[in-house]
């Protein structure tokens, strides 16, 4: 039996932010690797090679987020079973333990799907983005190597969500810090004492994930109190058939949103790539902005879903729309301030991204459409969390086919009017059209659920 205490019924802004900082320092440290990957490529010699960089971090996320399932499906799971031991003394370890070995061992299932198919997923996948000779060249160069930390990043999904559910966020911290200084170090030395180029760039991510799996599963076994040989194997009380159907069956609605968010961007890199190769290095740099900004307010997110999937486990409603109400009110702080810093810093940003004259001109000219997407994107990120936490599968899902219906042609019919700034306001409508319909959708839950009545204090 783990000794951990059951989770608390407060649910005060102390507690939002103490879940919050640890994920947010944590989810930084995801997009900062990107940010030191890009700027590293940014300031070699060739326009090509980070557009070449640009397209294959969009194919990779296309081949992999679209499976980040394992991350809310696990967030949510333990979160609802946490919540559901919350009179016991002590922590029973077996049902928490069960969620994380089911989600590693789809992760494992995938990840060697995904290998296997490596080579028809990089060709497609560039011919699908519009890749040019030379940038589609450097692109398939980096994920020639990059796809063998599939699975590892499968995994790590699998960890990082189990952790937050249980509001172990430190965890993450110690997770992505580990797996952030890893990468950073071998990435250096990868290109510049080994002199790789872009090769070296993925294999430094590479090695960087793999050592984070063994460090998590420490971190697992440190967390349950269990032996090694209990951690590593499952129970077959908790791998039945109803068990692996309920998470196959979440998981699928997960899949499903997130394929299409995944692919919503990919378009918006095909547009991109269209307009040219300076335009796709271009908005490469810039989108780093809405990747930073998302990982950081992403912390909050996972408050909100943390509190919100514990509320839930114990059906008290009145607090479940507490937690919506005030990790609402943190997200939007948070976004300001985010934008106002981006505003500050954004022009030693681009100097420090790339040394191409043109490419640096074309991002100035764009740069505050990318200043502001804090604020038009807190939204989704915050309503994400909310529903995750409830663990509603089919209303993300269809949340997920109604935002591609109305984003397509939108999108569409943007590009066509506006050129380049019309891929930044299809990026911006793709953002506001999620928060839109969950709104909508959680709206009419709450005048269904019977909480609508009871009063709820911000």
């Amino acid at each position: 039996m783990s000794t951990a205490s059951s989770p608390s019924s407060d649910i005060s802004y102390r507690r939002i932010v103490a879940i919050a900082i640890p994920v947010i320092f944590a989810n930084l440290a995801i997009p900062m690797q990107s940010v030191i990957d890009t700027a590293i490529v940014g300031n070699m010699p060739e326009a090509a090679k980070l557009a070449g960089m640009g397209l294959a971090i969009q194919l990779f996320s296309l081949a992999l987020v679209s499976f980040n399932f394992l991350q809310y499906a696990s967030s949510g799971l333990s979160a609802q079973a946490l919540g559901k031991q919350q009179d016991t003394h002590a922590i029973d370890p077996a049902p928490l333990l069960s969620i994380l070995q089911r989600a590693l061992v789809l992760a494992l299932a995938i990840g060697v799907l995904l290998l296997a198919l490596k080579p028809w997923i990089i060709d497609i996948g560039l011919q699908l983005l519009s890749a040019n000779t030379a940038s589609g060249a450097a692109a398939k160069t980096y994920l020639d190597v990059r796809f063998w930390s599939v699975t590892a990043e499968l995994m790590n999904y699998a960890f990082l969500g189990w952790f937050a559910g249980q509001s172990k966020t430190r965890y993450m911290l110690y997770q992505q810090s580990f797996i952030a200084l890893i990468n950073v170090l071998a990435t250096l030395f990868f290109v510049y004492v080994m002199d790789m180029g872009l090769a070296g760039v993925a294999l430094g991510t590479v090695l960087a994930f793999w050592l984070g799996i063994g460090l998590a599963l420490w971190l697992s076994q440190r967390h349950l109190g269990v032996h090694w040989r209990t951690l590593l194997t499952p129970n077959a009380i908790y791998f039945t058939r109803e068990k692996m159907l309920r998470l196959f069956s979440l998981n699928k609605d997960i899949f499903i949103r997130t394929l299409i968010l995944t692919v919503s961007f990919a378009w918006i890199t095909r547009l991109s790539a269209q307009s040219g190769d300076l335009v796709l290095a271009a908005n490469a740099i810039l989108l780093q902005v809405l990747s930073i900004s998302a990982f950081a307010l992403d912390g909050v997110a996972v408050s909100a879903e943390t509190l919100s999937g514990q509320a839930y486990g114990r059906r008290n409603w009145r607090q479940f729309y507490q937690v919506v109400a005030r990790t609402g009110l943190v997200s939007y702080v948070l976004a300001a301030a985010l934008s106002l810093l981006w505003w500050l810093l954004m022009p030693y940003y681009l100097d420090a991204m790339t040394d191409i004259t043109e490419v640096l001109a074309l991002a100035k000219q764009y740069q505050y459409y990318a200043v502001l997407l804090p604020l038009v994107g807190v939204g989704a990120y915050w309503l994400d969390g909310i529903f995750f936490g409830l663990t509603a599968g089919r209303l993300i899902r269809y949340a997920a086919i109604i935002l591609a219906v109305l984003f397509f042609p939108l999108s569409f019919w943007l590009y066509q009017q506006f050129s380049v700034a019309g891929i930044w306001l299809s990026v911006w409508a793709l953002l506001l059209l999620r928060l839109l319909i969950l709104a909508v959708f959680l709206w009419v839950k709450r005048r269904t659920d019977g909480a609508a009545s009871e009063t709820v204090t911000v």
